[in-house]
């Protein structure tokens, strides 16, 4: 009878990963995952989590609509991971509803901007070995960012070696502008394709000229060998 008691109380649906505890936190779902030596985030995480732990592990990648499934998630704990790659739809589907994202104490070098910027949740960037860039620096400005991890998001790589080792919130203070220097790069790059293909140009038509201006003189030529018209009349 205790057996089929458990059965007609455990929902349907609501089965918990073998390598996680699912619990109530608040009165909501919390699935905790923490610390289970993981190397990919979980298929079966019930849909009604709000709470989702999976810090501590060894997932290296967040792939496009890892979570699209889980419209009730609020809170989500990635950090102390080895992620190195995170798709620009990792969090399709959970935007609205997200509230905290930690990714902080990871491999992070870069992110695509359209993975973080569609989030309303504040996220924890801190202690990931950045390489500081346009677009680091766009999510740095546009998203929301935990204003106590915020001074540790520090340059692990830069375009220049002055700025190894900063906060990258110090470098933009002092006036750096990474996308300006993106943008004098591409205008660079097409000014240098633009001349090239304009010296192609150039290149064709003086030789073309040059071929006619061959072929004209053979023509004159040509009809100076001829006999004339006045000789043969005599």
């Amino acid at each position: 009878q205790a057996f089929f008691c458990l059965l007609l109380c455990v929902p349907w649906g609501s089965s918990c990963p073998p390598s996680c505890q699912c619990t109530e936190l608040a009165g909501a779902k919390a699935v905790l995952c923490s610390s289970r030596h993981l190397e990919e985030i979980p298929r079966d995480i019930p849909k009604d989590a709000v709470f989702l732990k999976l810090d501590a592990n060894s997932i290296t990648r967040i792939p496009s609509n890892a979570f699209r499934h889980l419209s009730h998630l609020e809170e989500l704990d990635l950090s102390r991971n080895a992620i190195e790659k995170i798709d620009r739809a990792a969090f399709k589907g959970v935007a609205a509803r997200l509230r905290t994202l930690d990714l902080s104490s990871n491999r992070i070098r870069s992110i695509p901007k359209e993975a973080l910027l569609a989030l309303n949740a504040k996220l924890r960037l801190a202690n990931n070995p950045w390489h500081c860039e346009c677009a680091l620096q766009e999510v740095l400005w546009e998203a929301r960012l935990d204003p106590d991890s915020v001074q540790d998001i520090t340059c692990h790589t830069a375009p220049r070696e002055e700025y190894v080792g900063k906060p990258l919130l110090q470098v933009l203070d002092a006036g750096v502008n990474f996308c300006s220097v993106r943008q004098r790069t591409t205008d660079v790059a097409m000014f240098i394709t633009m001349f090239g293909w304009f010296t192609m140009v150039i290149v064709y038509v003086i030789c073309y000229v040059r071929h006619n201006q061959e072929d004209t003189c053979k023509h004159v030529d040509y009809l100076k060998s001829l006999p004339s018209t006045h000789g043969h009349a005599e």
